[in-house]
């Protein structure tokens, strides 16, 4: 028996051994539970942008589905090159070094958003029409998913985000060319999604890493009216939507008996009207949220759905929001048993734990896609740029975002502040304002703007303005020409900052704190551990936001041991950068 055959092997028992400790996922009443009958809570994250890129992930805002991404790149470095990127990305992007990551932070589940391309060709490529050709690169990377999930105890949702001609009118979500049929004006395609999930059922049926099948990621169709309602939000019936799920099912019955059955409903997932009760007794109801408010309203209409029909509910996709949104959404979902997904894990972007750094040769691309430079790219520059981007979607090379990670593990239910970083304080040792505690809004910080509720307010907002470095609500912005270093900035009546800070050797400690401002209003005082300690110090002018320049100075007491340091705006207009210590 050649090597690798033994090897496939050995590692196929290890996954049944454990796999078989890990147990089965299953519907029970209004609770998902595992083979004991336990319940089960899946704190999970979306690997969106592995299988299938969204435009936006890659700061790509037009013309942005996938297959016209990789057409341009083709146009511009060639067929052979763009099958390099691509097999490069995909190589790189979702490797075991993150699922052992997620582990560490606490995450028990990942769902996987699938691209059919990469399991069967599309309906016009088919050699023979009405049969499927079976591609094995999906295949084989959904099994070493499963297999690094399994090592780490964590359950893998199978999610198929883009369909077999596209399931709805917001195309980026389902990679969907509307120059051809969709998913819902042809029957080929509906039948290939049949078949699709009916081949992977084959393949996992015996396979409790896998919770469960999530059958179609947010469709968004308008089936009565396909002019003013395009993405399903007002539809009264969705026939055509239930009766695919429902045909999925069967089909994935015939061969798996065990497996969670999820549905969505149709505009982005929420909208059930028609489609309920179940139909299998082991389903899942499916909902996505985003952009609004995080109270118990904004969730009763699953609950109900959970209470009317005793079927549990999973809030399979959120995300894209601040860090005091993930808080407080994670703290509703679980104090209702609902089990989540966050979206994403990686993308070039601050607001997810991992964060893919760009290169410059492939921002000039993407400024020239954007419409920013009339000037394309060399083929030389933009291929070396594609290329460095594929190699720093890999783990070891992303920027890791504590912050986020804290925001959704440890915060939700915690009312303390934990350090950013060590803080031990020297003879002389300059601390960055940036690195203020970990902490919920009002406990390690405090910031009037900290969230994007525009769906329930109207009011688009971002948290963290200057959108780097940290995801909370204090507006954080790179400093001019010094790469990799960042300063506060709109700094707002009675915001403040908190640091715990380390004095190795007590003594009497010069604080020297660098800053900006345009004007001579501000005001700024300073508390150890809730002790005023420098009160209501004018910030004077330095001449400009990015003219940095030492704004106060205090002369302390500080005891050896633990302290807490308050910086407190008592009237804004000013930018900080960093606090200097020094033994006197």
């Amino acid at each position: 028996m050649p090597y690798k055959h033994i090897s496939i092997l050995l590692i196929s028992l290890c996954f049944m051994k454990q796999s078989e400790s890990q147990g089965f996922l299953r519907a029970e009443g209004e609770r998902i539970v595992n083979e004991k009958g336990e319940n089960v809570l899946l704190r999970g994250i979306g690997l969106g942008g592995w299988m299938l890129q969204e435009g936006y992930m890659l700061h790509v805002n037009k013309e942005s589905q996938q297959y016209r991404m990789r057409q341009r790149i083709e146009d511009l470095v060639g067929m052979a090159e763009a099958a390099e990127f691509y097999d490069a990305w995909l190589s790189y992007n979702t490797t075991r070094s993150d699922m052992d990551s997620l582990h560490a932070w606490g995450f028990n589940s990942v769902r996987l958003p699938m691209h059919y391309n990469l399991f069967t060709l599309p309906v016009d490529k088919e050699p023979v029409a009405g049969q499927n050709t079976w591609l094995q690169k999906g295949f084989a990377l959904t099994d070493s998913l499963i297999g690094w999930c399994k090592a780490n105890g964590m359950y893998v949702i199978l999610d198929l985000h883009a369909s077999p001609g596209g399931q709805g009118n917001d195309l980026n979500i389902s990679d969907r060319d509307p120059s051809k049929p969709s998913l819902w004006q042809s029957e080929a395609n509906r039948k290939k999604t049949i078949a699709l999930w009916r081949k992977l059922a084959e393949r996992y049926a015996g396979e409790s890493t896998v919770a469960g099948y999530d059958l179609l990621n947010e469709p968004n169709w308008g089936f009565e009216d396909t002019l003013k309602d395009r993405n399903g939000l007002s539809e009264q019936k969705n026939i055509p939507l239930k009766q695919l799920l429902v045909d999925i099912t069967t089909s994935i019955r015939e061969v798996d008996k065990k497996h969670i059955i999820i549905i969505e409903g149709n505009g982005w997932g929420n909208n059930y009207r028609g489609m309920l009760g179940p139909w299998d007794n082991n389903m899942v109801l499916s909902f996505h949220k985003y952009w609004n408010k995080n109270d118990q309203q904004s969730i009763q209409h699953i609950l109900n759905y959970r209470n009317e029909y005793h079927v549990p509910v999973w809030l399979g996709e959120t995300g894209e929001n601040s860090n005091t949104w993930f808080t407080e959404a994670i703290h509703l979902f679980e104090t209702n048993n609902i089990g989540w997904s966050w979206w994403p894990l990686k993308k070039l972007g601050n607001n997810n734990p991992l964060q893919i750094p760009s290169n410059p040769d492939y921002d000039s691309l993407t400024d020239y896609w954007n419409g920013k430079s009339n000037k394309a790219p060399n083929a030389e520059n933009a291929y070396h740029g594609l290329m460095e981007l594929a190699l720093h979607s890999k783990t070891e090379n992303n920027i890791v975002h504590n912050d986020v990670v804290d925001a959704m593990i440890r915060q939700p239910f915690s009312h303390t502040a934990i350090p950013f970083r060590s803080n031990i304080i020297s003879a002389k040792t300059m601390l960055e304002v940036t690195d203020y505690d970990l902490g919920a809004n009002g406990v390690a910080y405090f910031d009037r703007d900290t969230a994007n509720y525009r769906l329930s307010t109207g009011k688009e907002s971002t948290g963290n303005l200057g959108r780097v470095y940290r995801n909370d609500g204090v507006d954080i912005y790179p400093v001019a020409g010094a790469a990799g270093h960042f300063y506060v900035g709109h700094i707002e009546n009675d915001e403040w900052l908190q640091y715990t800070i380390q004095i190795p050797e007590g003594g009497k400690y010069k604080l020297a704190i660098t800053g900006s401002a345009d004007g001579n209003d501000g005001v700024i005082s300073f508390y150890d551990d809730g002790n005023p300690i420098g009160q209501k110090i004018p910030v004077p002018s330095t001449g400009g936001k990015e003219n940095w320049k030492t704004i106060a100075v205090i002369n302390v007491p500080l005891s050896k041991g633990i302290h807490h340091l308050r910086l407190y705006a008592v009237k804004g207009g000013f930018n900080l950068s960093s606090v200097l210590f020094s033994k006197m």
